[in-house]
């Protein structure tokens, strides 16, 4: 019966972010574009009219029309085909990145938040080395050590994430961690582990969700910028950031459209999940809570 009204609890608590959700019309037009981009990366091929590398040189550089809604580029591709898979690589790249940078910082920031002292300063030290260097120029070093390429990049925004990811972690542990359910369960004996993952974790979870949230657009954003500079996903993979690189140099010749689209689809991206996450935030803030 105690098992069930916990559960109801949270299905309400759930239940009420969701309603606040809901009345923020910001958070769900952002919700509403991600939930679109996802399904047009799952359903690339279908809704794509021509393949992301189809290239005929007879139509290069054509303006949008009805045939080619967003035109052509220097090889006769069609940009609104390369834009919608781009959206895989995109997504791809920032949930990946930023999965691994909360799994890796989630369990740092867990330890060093739990238990303090020494190992806690270590630890904290040690992400403070990280977050002094610029995370673009961290994860441009990390590319031109391992190389360039879809893997090495999600390894590069990882880590240049995972020092902010530890820092949110911890904060929310040690909120939690002198908190009297916490301390009932140390006086029944339950293990340091199931503590930290049974009790304290899911008490943190609205900050994990919302800085995760966030995480993304700036893993997107980092991901665009390598690739910019030629750092990160290489021809003739459909990258937004690597689309916009190879438009600029035709930008005076008159073809806006080679960067303009590509550019929209980075800005659109990144506003919803801005967007998202500001209303995750208000939602899952307690002190709005009833």
């Amino acid at each position: 019966m105690a098992e069930l009204k916990t559960r109801n609890r949270k299905r309400s608590q759930w239940g009420l972010v969701w309603m606040r959700m809901k009345r923020n019309k910001m958070a769900m037009t952002g919700l509403f574009i991600i939930v679109a981009l996802v399904v047009v990366a799952i359903f690339a091929p279908q809704i794509a009219p021509f393949g992301y590398n189809e290239q005929n040189l007879r139509y290069r550089f054509l303006s949008p029309s009805g045939t080619h809604w967003f035109g052509t580029d220097n090889l006769g591709r069609d940009i609104f085909s390369r834009i919608i898979y781009g959206s895989r690589v995109s997504l791809q790249i920032g949930l990946i990145s930023i999965g691994i940078a909360t799994l890796v910082g989630g369990l740092i920031g867990s330890i060093a938040g739990y238990y303090g002292g020494r190992l806690d300063n270590g630890l904290m030290r040690l992400m403070d080395i990280l977050l002094a260097i610029p995370g673009t120029l961290l994860a441009i070093s990390i590319v031109a050590a391992l190389g360039a390429g879809i893997e090495n990049l999600m390894i590069a925004i990882a880590i240049g994430n995972i020092p902010v990811e530890a820092r949110v972690i911890r904060a929310s542990v040690m909120q939690v961690r002198d908190q009297e359910f916490i301390e009932a369960a140390r006086a029944v004996g339950t293990s340091d582990l199931r503590i930290i993952f049974k009790h304290i974790l899911p008490n943190s979870l609205a900050q994990i969700i919302v800085q995760s949230t966030l995480g993304v657009a700036s893993a997107i954003l980092t991901a665009a910028g390598l690739s910019f500079i030629g750092l990160g996903i290489q021809p003739p993979a459909p990258e937004w950031g690597a689309m916009l690189s190879e438009g600029r140099g035709y930008m005076l010749s008159g073809h806006w459209h080679m960067t303009v689209f590509p550019g929209l689809a980075i800005m659109t991206t990144l506003y919803a999940l801005n967007l998202l996450g500001d209303g995750l935030r208000d939602a899952l803030d307690p002190k709005l809570k009833q």
